[in-house]
């Protein structure tokens, strides 16, 4: 039996060695922050907001430890051996997520929640679309986003298109 696996291991002799096929792979990587939000929407009454996020639309806000998750897809580099530098995509998560939203008022200290309710759902595109002006094009798959262990969003850069 050991001499049929080592036959199936070796090439034919004269054979050309084939260059293996390019891989897609995906790799991910998490941080945690922690920041402070109110869900409020301005299109929405006092009363509206409160119906619809309850305990959530707490005047004074509320928190969270969130954990994100970012996933780049690419072709291992034959060289390095490597999809990413994970030194670089540390970085790159610094600046998109860490620096604009660690221990943060979500509301009030970033600009983007200005005029957006500050829910997961668009924490997601936030860091999507700070992410996409640093990663190399077209390397960021998913960007997933834990509120708590049990609200989790995850977003792929996908967009709805309405036909007028």
């Amino acid at each position: 039996m050991e001499r049929v696996r080592q036959r199936a291991r070796t090439a034919p002799r004269g054979a050309a060695m084939a260059r293996p096929a390019a891989r897609l792979v995906r790799v991910s990587r998490a941080v945690t922050f922690s920041a402070c939000h109110r869900l409020h929407s301005k299109s929405l009454s006092n009363e509206e907001n409160r119906k619809l996020f309850g305990k959530c639309n707490n005047p004074n806000g509320h928190g969270h430890n969130y954990k994100v998750i970012v996933t780049v897809c690419g072709e291992v580099d034959p060289v390095s051996g490597m999809v990413i530098n994970l030194t670089d995509l540390k970085e790159y998560m610094q600046e998109a997520i860490m620096e604009p939203l660690d221990h943060k008022n979500l509301d009030k200290d970033v600009p983007y929640f200005a005029e957006v309710v500050s829910t997961t759902e668009n924490l997601a595109v936030f860091i999507w679309e700070n992410l996409k002006k640093l990663l190399p094009v077209g390397t960021l798959y998913k960007v997933k986003v834990y509120e708590t262990d049990q609200n989790i969003v995850v977003y792929k850069g996908e967009e709805i298109t309405s036909e007028k």
